[in-house]
């Protein structure tokens, strides 16, 4: 979808922002690209719309090589969205997200029925929102009206510079997860630049690490940037940490769980506590006849006559497949707790996580090294 064929840029004073620089970000994917201050991050997004002419090198997007392409059409074709938002003051938040379809001369009542929709998608409410003005909306806030903008001509690309970076941390997580959730549903081809390593692998598909003058590092899917550096720059860059970031790219799976006895909520109080006593350890699940998690019996708690759902105990927390390991860990951390169940979309019981089983998960998802 995005290929740079040797692009590079070459300033009349000599300075080299990108030294040719190779790369291709597939169709509906997102690509981080990622790396210290000055080491033309920027520089090659901007390059891409043509914002910033490459001085070497092609850039070909979708087949066509941009530099032969009118500039201004490629720009209505790309949506553009940056840090500090760039919304126009005097429109309101509706015609700001209208401005691209406006441009292209799109028909008014389809244009209309697209704000609403792109406000709805970045959690806006249109009938709420479309009539203030970006000074009345929070930093957060605008942000979203910004990839609403960026979205609204329905571009098969979107080039994001560093735009939840002006944000505070609460609102940027909350901005990452949405962005994450409308990714997972339109699939666009994403060219995303952060410093932040771990906002690029919470994001990202691959990450792109760059040094001085735009020399790639490293081209790689966040668990392997993480797990398996190319080199000592790759290494100090994602930090000595790297290993806790993984807990975030690597998801819950299948094998990671570890499978305790279970019982049933009808099953009698001294029938639970012979279950008991033969496990490694002194619990059990409860678990319905229909598959559903009902929580939990401890040896201490089966005491005297009566059935199980008289005594069983509620999980503070679950978590489901897919989830990552360090979402588990720090519900485990959170609750004092020895195990997290897990449950699949029904609420169906499927095993517990357990401390030992995260780190055999994270040495078994671990890259090989040559």
């Amino acid at each position: 979808m995005i290929r740079l064929d040797g692009v590079g840029k070459r300033y009349p004073d000599g300075t080299v922002a990108v030294d040719s620089l190779t790369l291709d970000v597939q169709r509906g994917e997102l690509v981080a690209l990622v790396g210290p201050s000055g080491c033309g991050k920027s520089t090659t997004l901007r390059m891409v719309n043509r914002l910033v002419e490459p001085t070497s090198g092609r850039i070909v997007l979708d087949g066509e090589d941009v530099t032969e392409v009118d500039p201004v059409r490629l720009r209505r074709g790309i949506g553009y969205v940056i840090q500090r938002v760039g919304l126009f003051p005097h429109l309101t938040v509706g015609a700001n997200v209208a401005t691209v379809p406006d441009l292209l001369g799109r028909d008014r009542d389809r244009t209309r029925e697209r704000v609403a929709e792109m406000l709805d998608l970045v959690g806006l409410d249109h009938d709420q929102y479309a009539d203030r003005y970006p000074h009345e909306l929070s930093g957060g806030q605008q942000q979203r009206v910004g990839v609403a903008r960026a979205l609204a001509a329905d571009p098969p690309v979107l080039l994001m510079d560093e735009p939840f970076g002006a944000v505070d941390p609460i609102a940027r997580d909350r901005l990452q997860s949405e962005f994450r959730r409308i990714q997972a549903g339109l699939h666009k081809t994403v060219l995303f630049v952060t410093h932040d390593i771990d906002e690029a692998v919470r994001l990202a598909d691959r990450v792109a690490v760059l040094s001085e003058g735009g020399r790639l590092e490293q081209y790689a899917d966040p668990p392997t940037v993480l797990g398996a550096p190319a080199n000592d720059f790759v290494a100090d860059f994602v930090g000595a940490d790297r290993g806790l970031r993984r807990l975030a790219v690597t998801p819950i799976e299948q094998d990671d769980l570890v499978q305790p006895p279970t019982v049933g909520p009808d099953d009698t109080i001294a029938e639970a506590r012979q279950v008991v006593q033969r496990a490694p350890e002194p619990y059990a699940v409860v678990v319905g006849a229909d598959g559903r998690l009902l929580g939990w019996v401890s040896e201490r708690t089966l005491r005297g006559d009566g059935v199980v759902a008289q005594r069983v105990h509620r999980f503070d927390e679950t978590a489901s497949l897919g989830d990552s390991l360090r979402r588990a860990l720090a519900e485990i951390v959170q609750h004092d707790a020895g195990w997290l169940p897990v449950v699949d979309d029904a609420d169906r019981y499927l095993g517990v996580l357990t401390p030992e089983a995260v780190h055999a998960a994270l040495r078994r998802t671990a890259p090989s090294t040559p």
